[in-house]
């Protein structure tokens, strides 16, 4: 985060550490989740490489562990609040995170799929209802979701819920797949249908762990 302006994450202004939408559950990582979620980046290895910078190169046990107690020291974790994604019996299918790097008001939501299960809708259901509650938290006016134009995958997530593509524009590359253009795609407070954020703000009021109904 830019410590030149205020944060948008705080302990008092944050989402939910748990969000059941009935056949999957997103949740805040605990400790007994580093197996599985090392697991999940070695099996995914060859794709998160291709596109994601923060895996240059496979990991250890040891470094997971460390984003693990990381994420379980607070809540939201150095301007984070990153999420597992489990099925009904406890599978973990992928990731999604909030990320409070991109500007006042605003907060980027930033996800991956375990490679066995892409095609399912399992990101583009968690960032839906992740969205739908951020929009209302206090300060909270945008959301935006930034991948490489050459990102198809990616990019097919918020085409599909009907973001707006804002603007692509050079950047640069730090993973062997991307291309030097970045897509911006974005969500705004307004765009939130009407009554849609009531439910999300009764979903938010629990932050320690309840459903959400959504």
């Amino acid at each position: 985060m830019d410590d030149a302006r205020p944060a948008v994450l705080t302990p008092d202004v944050a989402p939910p550490e748990r969000i059941d939408l009935g056949d999957l559950v997103i949740r805040r990582w605990e400790r007994d989740d580093t197996e599985a979620q090392f697991r999940a980046i070695e099996a995914s290895y060859a794709e998160l490489h291709t596109w994601m910078p923060w895996l240059p190169s496979r990991r250890t046990r040891e470094q997971q562990a460390e984003f693990i107690e990381a994420a379980v020291a607070s809540w939201p974790a150095d301007g984070n609040c990153n999420y597992g994604i489990f099925d009904s019996a406890g599978t973990l299918l992928g990731t999604v995170g909030l990320h409070d790097r991109v500007g006042p008001a605003t907060l980027e939501i930033g996800y991956w799929c375990h490679t066995g299960y892409t095609g399912r809708g399992v990101i583009t259901r968690s960032v839906a209802a992740l969205a739908e509650i951020v929009l209302v938290l206090p300060g909270v006016e945008r959301v935006e979701i930034h991948c490489d134009a050459a990102n198809v995958r990616s990019a097919a997530v918020p085409r599909r819920l009907g973001w707006r593509l804002e603007r692509t524009e050079p950047r640069e590359r730090h993973a062997p797949g991307e291309s030097g253009q970045g897509m911006v795609w974005a969500r705004e407070r307004g765009d939130l249908p009407v009554g849609s954020g009531d439910q999300s703000r009764r979903a938010a009021q629990d932050r320690t762990g309840g459903a959400t109904g959504l």
